[in-house]
């Protein structure tokens, strides 16, 4: 929306869970005109996390997953950029386009809602070989990694390359990396049916975690059974277990095992977004997260910053419940969402001269999704396993989902799929779109020299010496006549030749 110079202007920084829910309810509380806000992130949309590891399984449309900026927030200016600079004692921020140079804008109020980018390490060959799992664009990456995979291996003889390209390893044991780990066997093994070629003890899953256990958001007891329903399903969990090298796709393990792969899918952490937090002025806790009190404003408890807020992955926000993980909220989508609403209502009263709230939730539990029709649930003392899992995990996230228009197609997809199952079309080419169309474009042919042309004009550029010469050359023009003139005979060989190709025809 056009900007009102009167009105106080608010700037989001970023457009991920904390950045989508807080716009989106600043639109509810602001009053017309109250406000103008801003939200600005590189991507024109927001990612539905939870729902990447069935995205990658193929159980998800990945356009599903995500909502659309433009579409939801009707009274927000949406800006496709990336702010690379925060002069918060200015109040002014650096907005980098993808097209065109880098601008200042002036604001009031800035909230930072960044979020986490996947946090590595400088093992040899991760960068070069491995993917994440953090973006709908990873996800489907995956998805078509696999199923590509699965085509190339059904025209492969056994051996090692057959098996490379059979062979999966997810690194990081929490909740992202099990959920994923899972959904990749759930599909893996789906696809054993299509491919008579292959057998299911063709495919081989490994999971890397460098503690001695995994998900520990949930109790001992149920991690331990996620272990075994793994093993049953026949994948490979090593625990206390590190990665050391994974260069040429080839994974090499602390405990001197080396994994040949063709897939790597990093799951092991994640960190705040270092562009956003290093480009700014705001405080920063040791972490690399920015310093924030319990009613979402940066600073401490004791002072905060005027004027500057923040929430979500890339925010140190305190836990108040007493069950965080040294006194923070863990990043989340749960805390994200919930200290979204409450910051759009913090920002709202103080821009009308009332006091804050501080934020307050206590965990409602966990729950995963551990392929088709399998999951697990904690709450508490509380815990589900199996079918009643997954039909939980199911539930909160298609009710969790924002907006009616976003659940109503995940919905729709789920039920889809229960009736045609899931979707295992390989689209893996899309990611080189043009490669068709150049290999066979018409191209134009490279240009030559042209010949030099004879005639009147080139005679008369000659200097006169080569003038002389062609004089001369026409005074014995006679005498070459003559001698073209004599007979044949004196030509023997010319004669012969043709003689001797009569006889090969003949022949």
């Amino acid at each position: 929306m056009p900007q009102n110079s009167t009105a106080p202007r608010i700037l989001i920084v970023g457009g991920g869970y904390a950045g989508f829910y807080t716009a989106w309810k600043l639109e509810k509380h602001l009053r017309r005109g109250e406000a103008d806000v801003t939200l600005v992130d590189p991507l024109p949309y927001m990612t539905y996390q939870p729902f990447l590891p069935e995205v990658a399984a193929g159980s998800i449309e990945p356009r599903h997953a995500v909502v659309a900026h433009r579409r939801h927030l009707k009274r927000t200016n949406v800006v496709t950029a990336k702010i690379t600079g925060i002069d918060h004692a200015n109040k002014v921020a650096t907005i980098s386009p993808s097209i065109g140079e880098p601008y200042e804008f002036a604001y009031d109020q800035i909230v930072v809602t960044a979020g986490a980018v996947s946090r590595t390490f400088p093992i040899p060959g991760i960068a070069d070989n491995a993917i994440g799992l953090k973006t709908i664009e990873e996800a489907v990456a995956v998805r078509d990694k696999l199923l590509a995979n699965f085509d190339k291996a059904a025209s492969v003889p056994a051996g090692p390359e057959r098996d490379r390209l059979l062979t999966v390893v997810v690194v990081g044991g929490g909740f992202a990396g099990i959920e994923a780990f899972a959904e990749l066997r759930s599909l893996a093994s789906s696809l054993v049916a299509k491919y008579p070629q292959i057998s299911f003890e063709d495919t081989h899953f490994h999971l890397i975690e460098a503690m001695g256990r995994i998900m520990p958001e949930v109790s001992l007891k149920t991690s331990e059974w996620v272990l075994k329903d793994l093993a049953r399903r026949g994948a490979n969990v090593h625990l206390d277990t590190q990665v050391t090298g994974a260069v040429d796709g080839d994974v090499e393990l602390s405990t001197g095992e080396v994994i040949p792969t063709d897939l790597i899918v990093w799951t092991a952490g994640v960190m705040a977004n270092p562009t956003v937090v290093r480009g700014g002025d705001l405080p920063v806790e040791e972490r690399g997260r920015i310093r924030t009190r319990a009613d979402l404003r940066v600073g401490t408890p004791e002072e905060f910053v005027e004027g500057a807020w923040a929430a979500g992955d890339v925010a140190a926000v305190p836990d108040l419940t007493g069950g965080g993980v040294g006194g923070y909220c863990v990043p989340n989508a749960q805390h994200a969402v919930r200290q979204a609403k409450r910051l759009a209502k913090n920002l709202v009263a103080v821009l009308r001269g009332e006091g804050t709230k501080d934020y307050f939730h206590k965990n409602l539990g966990a729950v995963a999704g551990l392929g088709l029709y399998n999951g697990v649930f904690q709450s508490g003392n509380v815990a589900l396993k199996g079918f009643v899992a997954w039909v939980a995990h199911r539930g909160y996230h298609g009710l969790a989902m924002p907006s009616w228009e976003r659940k109503w197609r995940v919905l729709w997809g789920w039920w889809n799929n229960l009736w045609l199952g899931r979707d295992i079309v390989n689209l893996e080419t899309v990611q080189q779109p043009r490669e068709v169309f150049e290999q066979f474009a018409a191209r134009p042919r490279p240009k030559t020299d042209a010949a030099p042309a004879a005639g009147p004009a080139k005679d008369a550029a000659k200097p006169a010496a080569a003038k002389k010469e062609t004089a001369k050359a026409a005074a014995d023009e006679p005498a070459a006549k003559k001698d073209a003139a004599k007979p044949a005979a004196k030509k023997p060989a010319a004669k012969k030749a043709p003689a001797k190709e009569a006889v090969d025809a003949k022949a």
